[in-house]
């Protein structure tokens, strides 16, 4: 019986493989064997989770024809994985990956650190703030106050509690949206009300164009979900989505739904401009295609003059018969992530829909986390706290920036007013090689790859806005170190990663 659980194709490893384009070797630089390099390159894939554990791979000659190189350096490549514990093999089943003993299995999306590895790492990956205290306590005292009444009922609330619903529908009501209670669905958290779209909207094999990069998350919800990514390239630098581009892919490639982030992106952290939004809306209604927007980070503002009409209106506000745009809004990135309240805003037969295909999946969200969001909101706390996350963010950005900028001059970036990550070009360097060496130098940092399609942004990493003061400075010093490391093209020996205390 055969060992691997899925496959993945010659034509698709190539592409993977020869995205890990390296600046040119310098002089006095050893480079690799052929077959050194191209298990190297497999090797990259499957700790990244961009090739899974148990995927088989092409046969030998496949590969080759693929690549464009013998078949004997793709032997030998098989071999040296083989020894190292990535592949394995058996006489008429073929070859699927592994990981060695002892080695943690590869995370496909951004999971935070374990606690026990914080002493010693400093994690970029997670982009997700420590909540903002007091409000979290007093917002948890507050639910527990008004939970009796509810315990006395059966604690299953597909929709969401109706005060909770209620108040999302007064909130986006004051933005200049008018919404009925009716309008929102809450969810556990914003993946889960992703999850829920897509099940409804778009079963395996449909079509569901995203911006290229992406968040990460999603973009490996909707794989798994069995979607096919039309990907859309973002405009350069912060100047959000280039609308020739979606009226073409939307045109052409007739996707069921389409996937945008238009506050603060995540990761290049642009922000669409009103017309913008107007002009994808009507793409989007145009080709029959449902847009899904991610208002996760539309609070995360950080510049102060982007407060009130300074920002945008909701892309929903250019949808008023609500037939093209479904919004999903979360508490967890402006808030707290271990706040798990997220929310739908769509038509009500949407969201009739939606909370009836719930009932096979996870029920509802639990009531007294919802509790805790509604007391925020209906006290002012929520603002309060928003204060201190912006001004928490604020900081550790222009720490992170500064830092960066003396250790890494010739890396590229442009400053995003809001959000909580930064978008970097990385001079040339292979960002999965600087994530692997980040990982021996004390350092997390996810690749560019993570945030595209097909090995798409090679040349880049996303750095959150987690740290700050003298944790940001460790943590620009320690890529500085993973950047030499991938320049001279060491193969171990990096120094032990140090603790540090902030």
């Amino acid at each position: 019986m055969a060992q691997w659980t899925s496959a993945v194709g010659a034509a698709q490893l190539a592409r993977l493989l020869t995205s890990q384009q390296e600046r040119p070797a310098g002089p006095g630089t050893r480079r690799p064997p052929a077959y050194r390099a191209l298990a190297d390159g497999i090797r990259l894939l499957v700790l990244e989770g961009r090739v899974p554990v148990a995927a088989r791979l092409p046969a030998e000659r496949e590969l080759a024809l693929s690549l464009s190189v013998s078949r004997t350096t793709v032997a030998a490549a098989y071999e040296a994985l083989r020894t190292e514990g990535f592949l394995e093999s058996r006489r008429g089943a073929g070859s699927w990956t592994a990981v060695p003993a002892g080695n943690p299995l590869p995370a496909r999306g951004l999971e935070p650190l374990p606690p026990e590895a914080l002493g010693s790492m400093i994690d970029l990956g997670c982009a997700a703030l420590p909540a903002p205290e007091p409000w979290l306590t007093r917002a948890v005292q507050g639910a527990l106050e008004e939970l009796p009444p509810y315990a006395h009922t059966h604690g299953d609330y597909p929709a969401g509690l109706p005060a909770l619903r209620a108040m999302l529908a007064e909130r986006y009501t004051a933005r200049g949206i008018p919404t009925m209670p009716e309008q929102i669905m809450v969810t556990t958290g914003a993946m889960g009300a992703m999850d829920a779209i897509c099940h409804l909207f778009a079963g395996r094999g449909e079509r569901i164009a995203v911006e290229s990069p992406s968040y990460a998350n999603i973009l490996q919800l909707m794989r798994e979900a069995g979607a096919r990514l039309v990907p859309v390239a973002m405009a350069e630098g912060l100047d959000g989505w280039d609308l020739d581009r979606w009226r073409q892919v939307l045109r052409d490639a007739a996707p069921r739904l389409a996937y945008v982030v238009a506050d603060f992106h995540n990761p290049t952290g642009a922000l669409a401009d009103e017309d913008q939004r107007r002009r994808l809306v009507d793409a989007a209604r145009a080709a029959g295609t449902v847009l899904v927007v991610d208002e996760t980070m539309s609070e995360v503002r950080l510049d102060p003059d982007l407060d009130g009409p300074a920002m945008p209106r909701p892309v929903c506000g250019f949808d008023p018969a609500g037939s093209t745009v479904i919004t999903v809004g979360s508490a967890s990135k402006a808030f707290w992530a271990g706040m798990r309240i997220g929310w739908v805003r769509a038509a009500p037969d949407v969201v009739r829909s939606l909370v009836a295909a719930r009932a096979y999946a996870d029920l509802g969200t639990p009531v007294l986390e919802q509790l805790a969001v509604n007391w925020l909101m209906s006290t002012g706390g929520w603002e309060h706290a928003l204060g201190v996350r912006r001004g928490q963010a604020r900081e550790n950005r222009d720490a992170l920036v500064a830092a960066v900028r003396r250790e890494l001059p010739g890396w590229e970036f442009e400053v995003p007013r809001g959000g909580l990550t930064l978008w970097v070009r990385t001079g040339g360097l292979s960002g999965s090689r600087l994530a692997e060496a980040g990982e021996r130098v004390g350092v997390r940092v996810p690749s560019g790859p993570r945030f595209g399609v097909d090995g798409a942004f090679e040349g880049y990493v996303r750095l959150p806005f987690t740290v700050g003061g003298a944790v940001a400075d460790e943590a620009a010093v320690r890529l500085a170190a993973a950047a030499r490391l991938v320049e001279t093209g060491a193969a171990g020996g990096a120094e032990a990663p140090r603790t540090f205390v902030a």
